[in-house]
C-alpha cells in the first residue's frame, strides 16, 4: 500500500502541454492514485486502480486518454454508474481537454436524446456515459463504437450493484478488442475480475488502499438510538457540527421525508434521488456545493455521484443496505487532505448490520456515549431482542445499547 506521492506532477511521463494545464488550473500535487496509475496509463497498459471515493480517480485516466488520444486517432469513452458523476468528471476533463481541441459529449438519462445525437454529431473525441443511456443510442444507430481506442469502467462496482452488468458486456463486446481499457473501482468483487479476465488484456493492478478499508482521515462515530429518537439525535449533531452535512437514508421517501422536516425546522436543505428530475438534481447538488444548502440529504444513488470538497460531516441517519455502501458514503468527507467526521445511526436490532459493515472496514466503530438523549426505545414500547443477545462481544461484535443519563433535580 502506498501512502506517499511525490510534490508535482513531473516526472510522471507527462507531456509538457498536459503540464502547462494543469499547473494553470492549480493542479500541483499529485495524489496516490494519480501517482501510480498515470505513469502505467500513459504507456499504454490495462489497469485496474483500486481507491476509494475521493481519490482523484478522474485525473488519474483522464491524463493519461487524453494524452494518448492527442497521439492518435480515436475516441475515449468513459461509463459511470450514475449521471452527477457523468457530469462531474466531465467538468474535471473540461479543464484540460479543450486546451488540445477534444470536444466531449455527456450521454446519460434524464437529458434530451436529441441534443446528445447532436453532440454526437459534432465528432466529439470523448464519450462519458451512463450504461443505460448509451445502450438506448445504440439500439437507435444514433452513436458507433468502433472506434474507440481508450475505455474506461470508473466506479465499476457501482455499476454492477446497479445491474449494468448485460449494458456492460455488450458494449465491451462492441468495442474494438485493439484498446486500452482503464478499470476503476473502491472494491474488487468476483464480477469484475470476471470482466479482467475476459476483456482487458495483462492489466496491472495498483492499490492505494485495501479493498474496502474506509477514508483515514475520518473519525467514525456510531449512535445506537430508537427509531423514535433519530429526530431528536440528528438535531443534537447539526446544532455540534456547524459545516456541510451530507445525509444518506435508505428509500427514496423517506429522503424526502428527513429533508422536509430540516426545512420546517430553519435548515436549508435539498433532496437527490432516483425521483427527482435531472434538473432537480442539477439545483440540489449546485445549490449544496455553493452553500444555498447546508445539507443534502441522499439516497446511495448518489453516494459516488457527489463530487464536493470541504464536506464536514456525513450522517448516515439510515445504515446502507449494502454493507460496502457505507465506505462510499464516508468516503465523502475527509477528502483532498481534510479531516472528516462520519456519524451513523443504528437501531438497537441493528447488530448484525454492524458487524457486517465492521468486517468490510476491518475495524471497531467507536460507539458514543456523548449525547443526553435516551439510546434505548421508548419505556412504553417493547423492547426488541438484539441478534447479538447473549454473545459475548467481539472485535466486530455486539454493541450495549445506551442509557439515559439522569439529570439531578
Amino acid at each position: 500500500m502506498m501512502t506517499g506521492a511525490p510534490d508535482s506532477f513531473f516526472g510522471l511521463g507527462i507531456a509538457p502541454g498536459i503540464l502547462d494545464v494543469l499547473q494553470r488550473s492549480k493542479f500541483t500535487v499529485p495524489t496516490p492514485i494519480q501517482h501510480k496509475a498515470i505513469p502505467i496509463a500513459i504507456e499504454g497498459k490495462d489497469i485496474i486502480g483500486i481507491a476509494q471515493t475521493g481519490t482523484g480517480k478522474t485525473l488519474a485516466f483522464g491524463i493519461p486518454m487524453i494524452q494518448r488520444l492527442a497521439q492518435r486517432k480515436g475516441r475515449g469513452l468513459v461509463l459511470v454508474p450514475t449521471r452527477e458523476l457523468a457530469l462531474q468528471a466531465n467538468e474535471m476533463l473540461a479543464k484540460i481537454a479543450p486546451a488540445f481541441n477534444m470536444k466531449m459529449a455527456v450521454v446519460i438519462g434524464g437529458e434530451s436524446m436529441g441534443m446528445q445525437i447532436q453532440a454526437f454529431r459534432s465528432n466529439p473525441r470523448i464519450i462519458l456515459a451512463t450504461p443505460g443511456r448509451l445502450i438506448d443510442h445504440l439500439n437507435q444507430n444514433t452513436v458507433r463504437l468502433q472506434d474507440v481506442c481508450v475505455l474506461v469502467l470508473d466506479e465499476a462496482d457501482r455499476m454492477l450493484d446497479m445491474g449494468f452488468a448485460p449494458q456492460i458486456e455488450r458494449i465491451l463486446r462492441l468495442i474494438p478488442k485493439d484498446r486500452q481499457t482503464m478499470l476503476f473501482s473502491a472494491t474488487i468483487p468476483a464480477e469484475i475480475v470476471k470482466i479482467a479476465s475476459a476483456y482487458m488484456r495483462l492489466p496491472v493492478r495498483t492499490e492505494i488502499a485495501p479493498s474496502g478499508t474506509a477514508a483515514e482521515l475520518v473519525s467514525q462515530e456510531l449512535f445506537v438510538v430508537s427509531k423514535e429518537q433519530k429526530g431528536n439525535l440528528l438535531g443534537e449533531m447539526l446544532r455540534r457540527h456547524t459545516g456541510s452535512v451530507l445525509m444518506f437514508v435508505r428509500t427514496k421517501r423517506g429522503a424526502a421525508k428527513v429533508a422536509r422536516l430540516l426545512r420546517n425546522k430553519g435548515h436549508g436543505a435539498a433532496e437527490i434521488h432516483a425521483d427527482r428530475s435531472l434538473a432537480q438534481r442539477k439545483e440540489a447538488l449546485s445549490g449544496f456545493k455553493s452553500g444555498r444548502y447546508r445539507i443534502l440529504v441522499a439516497t446511495d444513488i448518489a453516494a459516488r455521484g457527489i463530487d464536493v470538497t470541504g464536506i464536514e460531516v456525513v450522517i448516515n441517519y439510515d445504515l446502507p443496505d449494502d454493507p460496502e455502501n457505507y465506505v462510499h458514503r464516508i468516503g465523502r468527507t475527509g477528502r483532498a487532505g481534510r479531516a472528516g467526521i462520519a456519524l451513523s445511526f443504528a437501531t438497537p436490532d441493528q447488530g448484525e448490520d454492524i458487524r457486517n459493515i465492521e468486517r468490510i472496514i476491518r475495524m471497531s466503530i467507536p460507539r458514543s456515549t456523548n449525547s443526553d438523549l435516551a439510546m434505548v426505545p421508548a419505556p412504553s414500547e417493547p423492547r426488541p431482542a438484539p441478534s447479538w443477545a447473549g454473545r459475548r462481544p467481539r472485535h466486530h461484535g455486539g454493541f450495549r445499547s445506551f442509557s439515559p443519563r439522569r439529570h439531578r433535580r
